[in-house]
């Protein structure tokens, strides 16, 4: 594959969105008396606080990707260095992932939110102000720490600030932002970009902390007493996870740009994270306050849920990936005309999240991932028909189902994964299902990256073979082509050389379109693949149903 195309597909790698971290909440204990009305009165001023706060860090977290070509020039920096903009927000916000539930219980949820919509708004206008790509990068790891918790502090004040009758409600409003975050993201991104410049896209969160802030301020109320202790800091743990988790996403994030393991960098670190993790299972296994539970896995709904989310997040975003690249370098796309392609995603999966949180209420929860599952690993094979002459209506219905598959997904996996865990396992359980959907996500994009230039070269060769002048197809072609260019001015030698120059690229052109089928019908294969996994998974009782599913707190 010409070094052009592989810093393509390299830096659409580095410069991929972290796939959302789609949080949890725990279901409630034993039955409580009714809250008084007065208790949610102020449930919609907190809603859009929060939810602003997640859409904000779901936007930003791939807002930048549009932007590197003007931040490039500004800073003066290269394609590949400017990459570290989005690779460092994601390296520092799944270190903080996992350990969220401890710190929200350690400092207060409500405490902890604020601080970190506070630091993410701050970081923000410094990302906004920086004049050199390094100040650009600090700040992107300060915003990354603060936006690592966004996600999940707001969807468990909002579930707190809703009734139990209205809480699958929220839980689907909830989503429908989950959804429109990222679809939002790149077209964002075009339109700022297009009409003012790049700073824009980091101060353009300012507004949307202030209010986020002020509303969660002034209208949830105050961290209730801590009704259990978190014990005392677990440093190994958080350690070795911080090394490992840190180690491992770097490797998924940049790995094929150091052709992976024939770099001693990319080996060196592939080493520490197997390493460290390791060590961490075996710490957490034996101290008696581990940051990460992984007892947990002993039910097995969880496991089999767990080993599902990772599945679809691998496909999903394997497939955000891998779709604006190949309408942005095949079709030639702009990110806007782009962003609106993918839009209808996010509305379906609107649609079919309030439609699973009823349906849930008379159709085993299971039965619904079934049949999402089977909607999502559709929906890939379907994207695998798409060809160098595909329009917007060929796009549409792939992208609808894939919307739609996922969205009947979310709500009932999320609560059936949680069944019959105990309170006290819940914030472990749930940091553990959110970093493996996180990192199922980066295992998709890093594979789909690699299999499109491995793939790319294949086809090509495969191609090349029958392209010789003893072909009678390839000399009428190169005949007819040169006598159009010849026709135009050019002269013969000229005009032969530009027309072997056509075939080359049309070449070139059909073997990445070969293998953009190839990744999307491997990412189909991989979510039917864990349709056995829907076997395991417990049934929730009625009840369960219209409960959220929990949260790492």
């Amino acid at each position: 594959m010409p070094n052009a195309a592989r810093r393509v597909v390299a830096t659409g790698l580095a410069a991929a969105p972290p796939p959302p971290r789609l949080a949890v909440t725990p279901p409630a204990g034993p039955p409580t008396p009714a809250a008084p009305r007065e208790a949610f009165a102020y449930k919609w001023p907190i809603a859009l606080g929060v939810i602003l706060a997640a859409v904000m860090e779901l936007v930003d977290s791939s807002i930048v990707n549009v932007a590197f070509s003007q931040m490039s020039g500004n800073l003066g920096a290269t394609i590949d260095e400017i990459t570290w903009v989005a690779v460092a927000y994601i390296l520092a916000a799944v270190i903080v992932l996992p350990m969220t539930g401890w710190l929200a219980a350690r400092f207060g949820r409500k405490r902890y939110f604020l601080a970190s919509v506070a630091l993410f708004t701050a970081a923000s206008v410094l990302c906004g102000l920086a004049t050199s790509l390094e100040g650009l990068v600090l700040w992107r790891i300060v915003q990354g720490v603060g936006g690592g918790a966004l996600i999940a502090t707001s969807q468990a004040i909002l579930y707190e600030s809703f009734p139990p009758a209205e809480k699958a409600m929220a839980s689907a409003l909830f989503g429908i932002g989950m959804m429109v975050g990222p679809a939002l993201g790149p077209t964002l991104g075009g339109v700022i970009v297009e009409r003012w410049s790049w700073p824009w896209i980091f101060l353009v969160n300012v507004p949307l902390g202030v209010v986020a802030f002020l509303l969660v301020a002034a209208y949830f109320r105050p961290d209730p007493p801590r009704a259990r202790d978190v014990g005392g800091v677990d440093v190994p743990g958080f350690a070795l996870l911080a090394v490992g988790i840190g180690s491992l996403q770097f490797v998924l994030e940049r790995g094929e740009h150091y052709d992976w393991f024939s770099s001693r960098l990319v080996a060196g670190l592939a080493a520490t994270a197997a390493a460290s993790l390791v060590a961490m299972v075996w710490w957490e296994l034996r101290t008696p306050a581990p940051v990460l539970d992984l007892r947990v896995f002993r039910h097995r709904s969880l496991a089999a849920a767990t080993l599902s989310a990772s599945a679809v997040g691998m496909a999903l975003y394997g497939s955000v990936f891998a779709l604006p690249l190949y309408m942005q370098s095949l079709l030639h796309y702009t990110a806007e005309t782009a962003g609106w392609v993918l839009f209808p995603s996010a509305v379906a999966s609107a649609v079919s999240m309030l439609s699973a949180a009823r349906l849930m209420k008379v159709v085993p929860a299971p039965w619904i991932v079934a049949a999402g599952t089977v909607v999502l690993a559709a929906s890939m094979f379907m994207h695998g028909t798409l060809t160098t002459e595909s329009g917007r209506p060929d796009m549409f219905w792939p992208v609808l189902l894939r919307g739609l598959g996922f969205g009947l997904i979310f709500v009932p996996i999320t609560t059936v994964a949680f069944v019959g865990l105990a309170p006290r396992e819940m914030p472990h359980a749930a940091a553990l299902f959110n970093l493996a959907r996180q990192l199922g996500g980066s295992v998709g994009i890093a594979l789909v990256a690699t299999q499109l230039i491995t793939a790319t070269a294949r086809h090509r060769a495969g191609l090349v073979e029958h392209v010789t002048v003893f072909d009678q197809v390839t000399r009428e072609q190169l005949g007819g082509t040169t006598a159009r260019l010849r026709l135009a001015g050019a002269d013969e030698l000229t005009a032969g050389r530009r027309a072997v120059a056509l075939l080359d690229r049309r070449v070139q052109v059909q073997a990445q379109m070969l293998a953009y089928r190839d990744a999307f019908g491997f990412l189909g294969l991989v979510v039917l693949g864990s349709l056995p996994l829907v076997l395991l998974l417990r049934r929730p009782s009625p009840s369960a149903a219209s409960l959220p599913p929990p949260d790492v707190h």
